[in-house]
């Protein structure tokens, strides 16, 4: 943009013009105007010098204000937005350097830092690796700009850990620890949407002939070609058989559970050198949930109805021997995704007016919240059932973090029923909004952030 001295062009003008009317175009007195008289100046002198020592005062001060400091004549030249501009650079480098120089954390090493204590910190000039429209392995559900979601602050923040720094996810150091390796996500739709952010985090810096994705009802495989990679998911939403697995049953009353088997779903699970499981939002329906042990072709005479932190736990124990009977931890690495909360109820922030996490646009600030969306019973179980496996299994502990971001879900910007809602659906926030799912780019993309740190190690 090219910046005029405004200033010293309107000082300029101003002295020509008092020359001019003194001196009309030839520059000398009209004729006929009589000489001043000896010893005084004339008053044509006397303007010029008056002109010349403004215009010699303005390019010292560089600034001119008439009538007022309001006035629509206040001007501002270019030197001097320049040197602000310029000074308002070098203090936020400076800043910068501060904050580093004075940033007691430690790199991130697994066995030291604890990533869910911390807080989420607003970077403006923060810009997540893909869009949902640059990446095109997204489901509609979670596409919340290409839905009509014009708020885009929810991507700024990013998770500060108060212990340690977590590294930044750097596509290609990640396929290189990929490289000849199968990577499985085993679960719901969570899981589902931290794979397929996964997939997206990678796949641009992978050409396009190098790269595919096939997809099945229960089984989806990304393959990065030139890596020989495959970035995988398997639909298990209770890690444990169910007659809702392939044939998804709605209503959760008619769901039964074997309890006591993952064979059908664990025979996919082989041969993978990492796997992330994760099972949590299906087992929160409000009821008892009917748990079977033995075959589905008993039918109902052979279900309990358990209180959803029994069976959940007692799926888990199946899911656990499991691991523990086949699993040869010098091949294959284990990592547990913790619950990812929910919130649908606005009071569990302090937002008695609000209806779900709808309009939210901001995290929670508290500390240490926990709202009725993360279950601690089921928390209890999986550091319980996990700790005491034999075969070592990491967690990824994303929910405290995943906690405070009310305003990361996908809300009314999703699909439901395979399409997306309508303007009417739109307007009715306490049946439609989706208060499960996050939007991607989004919260899942830190989760992976974390996955990347600890694979560094592996």
């Amino acid at each position: 943009m090219v910046c005029n001295n405004n200033s010293a062009f309107i000082s300029t003008y101003l002295l020509i013009f008092l020359i001019n009317l003194q001196f009309p175009l030839s520059g000398f007195p009209p004729m006929g105007m009589p000489k001043p008289p000896r010893g005084k100046l004339p008053l044509s002198i006397l303007a010029i010098a008056i002109c010349v020592l403004a215009f010699l005062v303005l390019l010292y001060t560089e600034s001119i204000t008439l009538f007022s400091p309001t006035s629509i004549f206040r001007l501002k030249p270019c030197a001097r937005r320049y040197a602000a501009k310029k000074a308002a650079t070098e203090k936020r480098k400076v800043d910068a350097a501060l904050r580093r120089a004075t940033d007691d954390r430690f790199e991130f090493d697994p066995k030291e830092c604890s990533l869910n204590q911390g807080k989420w910190v607003f970077n403006r000039t923060n810009k997540p690796l893909y869009t949902d429209t640059s990446c095109p392995y997204l489901d509609r559900q979670v596409s919340c700009v290409k839905n009509g979601k014009r708020d885009l602050d929810y991507q700024k923040w990013e998770w500060r850990p108060d212990d340690c720094i977590l590294p930044r996810f750097d596509p290609k150091t990640a396929l290189l620890k990929l490289q000849g390796k199968r990577i499985m996500f085993v679960g719901d739709s969570l899981q589902r949407g931290q794979w397929q952010s996964l997939v997206c985090l990678v796949e641009s810096v992978i050409p396009q002939g190098e790269k595919s994705m096939k997809r099945g009802r229960m089984h989806n495989v990304f393959k990065a070609k030139q890596y020989n990679t495959t970035i995988e998911f398997y639909w298990a939403p209770f890690l444990v058989e169910s007659n809702s697995d392939l044939h998804i049953i709605a209503d959760p009353k008619k769901r039964i559970l074997r309890v006591d088997s993952v064979a059908k779903h664990a025979k996919h699970w082989t041969n993978v050198d990492i796997l992330v499981f994760n099972t949590y939002v299906w087992w929160m329906s409000g009821l008892k949930i009917k748990s079977l042990w033995g075959s589905f072709a008993n039918g109902e005479e052979g279900f309990q109805e358990l209180d959803a932190s029994v069976s959940y736990t007692l799926g888990l124990k199946t899911w656990a021997n499991w691991v523990d009977s086949n699993i040869n931890p010098n091949k294959t690495k284990v990592f547990f995704t913790t619950m990812s909360p929910t919130h649908q109820r606005s009071a569990d922030w302090g937002n008695d007016k609000g209806i779900k996490c709808f309009n939210e646009t901001k995290p929670i600030r508290n500390k240490w919240q926990w709202g009725t969306g993360s279950d601690l019973r089921i928390m209890r179980a999986v550091v319980d059932v996990v700790g005491k496996m034999k075969i070592p299994v990491t967690m990824l502990n994303v929910t405290q973090l995943s906690e405070y971001r009310i305003d990361a879900h996908s809300s009314i910007y999703t699909e439901s029923g395979g399409r997306l809602l309508t303007d009417e659906e739109k307007k009715d926030p306490l049946h439609h909004a989706d208060c499960i799912h996050w939007c991607l780019p989004g919260v899942p993309d830190t989760w992976n952030r974390i996955l990347y740190a600890h694979l560094l190690f592996v």
